[in-house]
């Protein structure tokens, strides 16, 4: 369906989402969230599309909430916000492709949350992150989810209490993006690694980032106990007999996502 305020494109097995607010830094309106949420719902169903990049039109890649929805309403109408912006970042973790974000400029408060829930990301070394909500009145509590599960503890903490930005290069470092590179190099970087992805069973992908998300909380023996059940299973499907049994015939394996 059309969007008013997303750009989605094919780029072969890849599918390329472009946030499109570009006079209003790409702020995550209810209404953008919406459509957000339900672009990744239809490629969630789509086997064809083996990747998903999620960019952002205009300088900035994403500001964060669009303030001019937080003032002057009332508790369930804050409640309804944070409630679609809760739904939308569960759906890029649901969704079995995987998300990479690719950030050209600046990531802020709800922007830097976008970027730290994305399976992956991949920055232009222009691009900037910061939480500076607390300089505002409203800390970053939302935010702080992602984040802290992308920077750790003192990091995050950094960030959420000084609104301080840091730079691509320590992003890079700290973990909230897996590489800064050069700007005009970002587009090119983005497609080499979702290509990469694209490459393999789109079943083993799935079964591989529903796994990711569901053991990382978990303490080390459920986490064994749950990983090595999951990987008995992967064995039962067609596509993993499929490629070890062409990695011992050195051969090409054929996917059929079975």
């Amino acid at each position: 369906m059309p969007y008013q305020d997303l750009i989605f494109e094919r780029e072969d097995r890849l599918a390329v989402v472009t946030l499109n607010r570009p006079k209003r830094r790409n702020a995550l309106s209810l209404g953008l969230m919406n459509e957000l949420i339900d672009c990744l719902d239809s490629i969630g169903r789509d086997r064809e599309i083996r990747a998903v990049i999620l960019a952002a039109a205009g300088p900035a890649f994403c500001s964060g909430h669009d303030l001019g929805e937080t003032v002057g309403g009332d508790v369930n109408a804050y409640r309804r916000l944070f409630d679609v912006c809760t739904i939308l970042m569960e759906k890029l973790q649901s969704i079995p492709q995987p998300v990479i974000a690719e950030v050209h400029g600046i990531a802020t408060a709800a922007g830097c949350q976008l970027v730290a829930t994305c399976d992956l990301a991949v920055a232009s070394e222009q691009a900037s992150f910061a939480t500076p909500g607390v300089r505002i009145g409203l800390f970053c509590t939302t935010p702080m989810v992602a984040l802290t599960r992308a920077v750790g503890r003192k990091r995050a903490m950094e960030m959420l209490l000084t609104g301080q930005p840091i730079d691509a290069a320590t992003a890079a470092e700290w973990g909230l993006v897996n590489r800064a590179v050069p700007a005009e190099e970002l587009k090119g970087e983005t497609r080499k690694l979702a290509c990469r992805i694209a490459e393999a069973s789109e079943l083993t992908v799935a079964i591989g980032k529903r796994a990711f998300y569901t053991q990382i909380d978990l303490d080390q023996a459920k986490a064994y106990g749950y990983a090595k059940e999951i990987m008995t299973m992967n064995l039962m499907a067609a596509d993993a007999q499929e490629g070890i049994t062409a990695f011992l015939e050195k051969r090409p394996a054929c996917w059929t996502g079975k």
